[in-house]
């Protein structure tokens, strides 16, 4: 009868991270903000372990400080911070070394003190933090990070759920992935449409100082930024506020 159960139990795991790719295929589907992403992941993971009490995603940047940029409970944000303050714990191991790790919290304690402390206070039991990578470069764009689950119950994840976890997270790089490269390319597109408006600008404000002081369009540039450098702002300000007085003249 209890391998019965313990197979009911394995079979309802399974489906449960089923459901949770599923979930994750969508997101790919998608073209979201990277931080909408980011959460729904996170809500997502939540379902791989049915004792999981909350999720927090830790992303760190090349050599920038780690962050949670997502979790399904605020009660697990000071476990994190807890970790980054002290430069340890179990989510900064897995985004190191790039393996999963998995305790209760009776384990590591001298290790890992901060956390442990932190981790008790919100009534943590057991977590399981898996490696999140999108790129180990080395290079000042790395981005590496972990999924962290938390649970109350101290007996919560066993060897089958972390194999489940790191599944479910080979699947979240791909929908990380893909939000991060479609972020990156909305924000170039809206950087060359903000250099073009700069530009339109500043070249109708040359137009206005060649037309005034019948000099150079070099010339007139070099005025330009030579207001710019006296009044510290940028020359699109210059170029702004100099077509707003000519406009108003008129």
């Amino acid at each position: 009868m209890p391998i019965s159960g313990e197979h009911d139990l394995s079979a309802a795991r399974v489906d449960a991270t089923t459901q949770a790719l599923n979930d994750l295929r969508d997101i790919l589907e998608a073209e979201e903000p990277l931080s909408v992403v980011l959460q729904r992941v996170a809500v997502s993971a939540v379902l791989v372990i049915p004792q999981a009490s909350g999720v927090t995603i830790t992303v760190r940047v090349g050599d920038g400080p780690p962050q949670t940029l997502a979790w399904t409970d605020r009660r697990y944000l000071d476990v994190d911070a807890g970790q980054y303050a002290a430069d340890r714990g179990p989510c900064l191991d897995a985004a190191r070394s790039y393996q999963p790790v998995r305790a209760d919290l009776t384990q590591h304690r001298e290790r890992w003190p901060e956390f442990a402390e932190a981790a008790e206070l919100a009534g943590v039991r057991a977590y399981l933090a898996a490696p999140l990578v999108l790129d180990k470069s080395g290079t000042a764009s790395e981005w590496v990070g972990s999924i962290n689950t938390y649970s109350e119950v101290a007996t919560a994840f066993a060897p089958f759920d972390e194999a489940l976890m790191v599944l479910f997270t080979t699947e979240a790089t791909q929908a990380i992935g893909n939000a991060h490269r479609w972020q990156q390319s909305r924000d170039e597109a809206r950087n060359l449409r903000v250099a073009l408006d700069s530009r339109a600008t500043i070249d109708q404000a040359k137009g206005v100082l060649m037309a005034i002081h019948r000099c150079t369009a070099e010339d007139a540039f070099t005025r330009l930024v030579e207001q710019s450098q006296h009044r510290n702002i940028k020359v699109r300000q210059v170029a702004t506020e100099l077509l707003d007085y000519i406009s108003h003249a008129d």
